[in-house]
């Protein structure tokens, strides 16, 4: 079972990586992306899904073609998986949030039953965040090395976001995004990476003691993490459980070899 223990760190430890993990995002990244079409025929013998929708969100700048491929993956194991074609992920106001809550509302109308999201980076901190404005249409949620605690400074991007954004994007100014820690009431993995070189993995850890709220440790990239072959076999994994019969991730046979059991602390 991959760690899910309880963090204690002080708003002090928090940071962003180090400006060397950064640079090397590009060529990661690239590598990653060379390895997920060189075992793409071998990923098409991943869990087959039962047909529910899934949703998945881009990271911040990022659009759809950043998650093409990871949508062809699940298409091609059998679930509904879209894109939210919305452009690209830069504006955090109370518009965007309306319109992805649309998206979550007309998948979950056309397939008739609760969607998974899958979000990656500030994808899945939307993805969370929708969770909990409406649980009921939501199955699973799982993130993609995601800043899910309440301190931007675990972050790279976090200049950026708040020059485009402002210290308090307009949804903060309402009330709402102010508990980015909280996971929703729905079973919510996080998968994150040590080497990532935009959002520290400090920040990305779940906390707490419900079972059904896990971390899953990969050797990745940040800008990788969409692309990655081990990652697809975890969100493969946990997207092919039956509804209502959640439990904690456990690799199988030499996939063990890939997903690191270190404490996450």
């Amino acid at each position: 079972m991959q760690d899910v223990t309880t963090v204690t760190a002080t708003p002090d430890a928090a940071r962003p990586p180090s400006r060397l993990l950064l640079l090397a995002e590009p060529g990661r990244a690239f590598g990653e992306l060379a390895s997920f079409y060189a075992l793409r025929p071998l990923l098409n013998g991943l869990p087959r899904g039962d047909g529910h929708g899934v949703l998945v969100l881009p990271g911040f700048m990022a659009g759809d073609t950043s998650t093409a491929p990871l949508r062809r993956l699940l298409s091609d194991l059998g679930y509904d998986a879209k894109g939210w074609n919305l452009g690209r992920n830069v504006r955090v106001d109370n518009a965007r949030i309306e319109a992805m809550m649309g998206c979550v509302e007309e998948h979950y109308d056309r397939t008739g039953r609760p969607i998974s999201i899958v979000g990656w980076s500030l994808g899945g901190v939307f993805a969370r965040e929708l969770a909990k404005m409406a649980p009921e249409k939501v199955r699973l949620v799982i993130s993609l090395g995601s800043p899910i605690t309440d301190d931007r400074r675990h972050t790279n991007a976090t200049r950026l976001f708040e020059y485009l954004n402002g210290k308090e994007p307009e949804p903060m100014q309402d009330g709402n995004f102010r508990s980015l820690a909280e996971a929703p009431p729905v079973p919510t993995t996080s998968i994150l990476t040590r080497s990532d070189g935009v959002v520290h993995w400090r920040g990305s850890v779940q906390c707490g003691d419900r079972e059904d709220c896990e971390n899953i440790e990969v050797v990745a990239s940040h800008c990788g993490l969409g692309v990655n072959p081990v990652v697809a076999y975890a969100v493969a994994d946990r997207l092919a459980q039956e509804e209502g019969a959640w439990k904690p991730f456990e690799a199988q046979g030499l996939a063990r070899l890939f997903f690191p059991k270190r404490a996450l602390h």
